[in-house]
């Protein structure tokens, strides 16, 4: 497919491309800018020698997920505060917008970077997620995208399957899609922190330096230490993650021995609006610097070495732009772009080339909401149409009928509770003896919703919808645990890795408890009210469990659920939602979406 996008001619796009990542920065915030007004060339022409400070454009976003369509539901908006303080939802979102945007933002300025910080592919809608995300790399090449860091869902493959998006070539099993062969990503993805075990060198490149008449920026490309505890076991089999701090560091110096003075780090990693606002333009530095953010990304950027002029982030999912000091106390800007392509941020660079370093007192960065009020990019339009053609034997097939929106949102969710009755309904035609169903709540990727999203009707779930829910070919397993094991599995919901950011596993119908959030800890689960149909859990009885093989394999934290006995791995999970729809509504008598009662949540 096209490797380059036909729009910008003017705009020498490989000859001056970054090689490696940057991920997305977000929401409104700027420092005052303190530089001469004349000291600037903002990109024209007919200069007779460059002026001493360039300002160069960042464009950035983060987790995209392979959303190239425009996302549904609440996915697929972002709220805006106004001036008198109200709120205001914009639909925001997809990639024959997000063209139109960027291309746009790019005119007038000659020196554009765009990067990207994680999370590009992976738990991808069925356009992308099909072929095995194919249609997203061709997407990103479209986009002139000139770098991205890994993020941890680019590991949900494993390596050979990233090294293979980075690269090119037919899948090795599903082999090639089209009479053309994938050509991979014209764009590096960097991982820094990312190491072969064997060889204790990164998997890819660890950063890359961009370059254009004299002015140099490097970008450094980590993910989180944490990605091996959020992906399957499978996905990271035989590389170590390090340090995010000490590898960026450890290659700033790297870049400062080569003369590469201005370096941005792109870390897929982050943090979220202390306030809990969450809007796009959310002033993340009005309680004072640093104050507005919280989470890992607060101490990573507090221990960065002021070489490093910016932090581009991402992995929450969330919008803000910060300034966090550095270990000098210089402040810092740090940012990310919400997720699935609904902003992009812009962002000033003043490049001293007297120095070549950043002058960081005249960084500027906004969110910029990608609405879809502007044209469609038609070559955006006719790639998301090759692979629609595509995927439309299998995503346009009706699997069931719902009388209104599942919602993905809330500690207990609609959808969750969903696919746990879904795993269980299934789990019982393997094993009657199965007790009960527990599902991530990281697994839902969204909801369904009951509008139709094409010509098959409201209240009509496809295939496709299915598979934006759940794609990540997990299978469902039964495994055998004790009382005490299981109750021991909801403390850790609450306690160990997940203490600070908990992670509410959605119940089969069958199971409730309390969660008292006014508690800390593993006593934020009250022992005393789970009930399993009704009844007290016996510590020392045998339960038998239906998960999915990544928390069986004891993901995101829940390292009991890594200790079961006689296991029995089942088919793909979407394959068991697809069989409880089925079976379980109709045109006639769809299904309601199930009460979030089974959780009481006092706080």
């Amino acid at each position: 497919m096209p490797a380059t996008s036909p729009s910008n001619p003017g705009r020498r796009r490989r000859t001056y491309r970054v090689l490696a990542a940057a991920a997305g920065l977000a929401t409104a915030g700027a420092l005052a800018a303190a530089l001469p007004a004349d000291a600037h060339d903002n990109g024209g022409h007919g200069h007779p020698r460059p002026a001493r400070y360039q300002d160069v454009q960042l464009l950035s976003f983060n987790d995209l997920h392979g959303n190239l369509e425009p996302p549904s539901g609440s996915s697929g908006r972002v709220t805006e505060l106004q001036a008198d303080g109200t709120t205001k939802t914009i639909d925001a979102g997809g990639v024959e917008y997000l063209a139109t945007h960027l291309r746009e933002a790019r005119k007038n300025h000659s020196y554009s970077i765009t990067a990207a910080g994680g999370d590009m592919v992976g738990a991808s809608p069925l356009i992308s997620g099909l072929f095995h995300d194919e249609p997203t790399i061709e997407a990103l090449n479209k986009l002139d995208l000139d770098v991205t860091s890994v993020g941890n869902h680019e590991f949900d493959e494993g390596a050979k399957e990233l090294a293979r998006l980075q690269n090119g070539g037919c899948h090795p099993t599903a082999g090639c899609y089209t009479d053309k062969k994938f050509k991979g990503a014209d764009f590096p993805y960097l991982a820094a922190n990312v190491l072969d075990e064997k060889t204790g060198k990164p998997i890819l490149k660890p950063y890359t330096v961009w370059k254009k008449n004299g002015v140099k920026i490097g970008f450094i490309g980590v993910t989180l230490e944490g990605t091996p505890n959020i992906v399957s076991a499978e996905g990271v089999k035989g590389l170590k993650f390090q340090d995010e701090v000490e590898t960026i560091n450890k290659y700033a110096k790297v870049l400062d021995k080569q003369g590469v003075k201005s370096i941005v780090a792109l870390i897929h990693e982050g943090g979220l609006p202390a306030s809990g606002s969450y809007n796009y333009n959310y002033n993340c530095d009005s309680p004072g610097a640093g104050d507005g953010i919280s989470g890992p990304i607060v101490d990573i950027a507090k221990n960065i070495t002021p070489k490093v002029d910016a932090l581009v982030t991402g992995h929450t999912h969330a919008a803000y732009v910060c300034t966090i000091p550095d270990p000098s106390g210089k402040p810092r800007m740090v940012t990310s772009a919400a997720s699935f392509g609904r902003l992009y941020t812009d962002t000033t660079l003043t490049y001293d080339r007297f120095t070549g370093d950043i002058a960081r007192t005249s960084v500027k960065s906004a969110n910029r909401v990608v609405t879809r009020d502007v044209a469609k990019a038609a070559d955006m339009t006719a790639l998301i149409s090759k692979w629609n053609t595509l995927a439309a034997p299998i995503g346009n097939r009706a699997i069931g009928h719902i009388s209104a929106d599942v919602n993905s949102t809330g500690t207990e969710s609609p959808m969750g509770d969903l696919i746990a009755d879904a795993q269980l309904a299934y789990a019982k035609e393997l094993d009657p003896k199965t007790a009960l169903a527990l599902m991530n709540p990281g697994g839902v990727r969204a909801g369904l919703t009951y509008a139709a999203k094409g010509s098959e009707g409201d209240g009509v779930v496809t295939y496709a919808e299915g598979f934006t829910v759940q794609p990540f070919a997990n299978t469902v397993n039964l495994q055998d645990f004790t009382g005490a094991q299981l109750i021991q599995v909801l403390k850790e919901q609450v306690s160990g890795s997940n203490a600070a950011a908990p992670k509410i596993l959605q119940p089969s119908a069958n199971l409730t408890y309390t969660l008292d959030l006014t508690k800390s800890g593993a006593d934020r689960v009250v022992t005393d009210s789970i009930r399993l149909n009704g009844a007290a859990i016996d510590p020392a009885a045998t339960y038998r469990v239906a998960t999915n093989s990544f928390l069986a394999g004891g993901g995101d934290g829940f390292t009991t659920l890594g200790l079961g006995t006689n296991d029995v791995v089942g088919v793909d999970d979407l394959e068991a939602l697809v069989r409880y729809l089925t079976a379980n509504s109709s045109a006639t008598a769809p299904l309601a979406p199930p009460a979030t009662n089974r959780i009481t949540i006092v706080q």
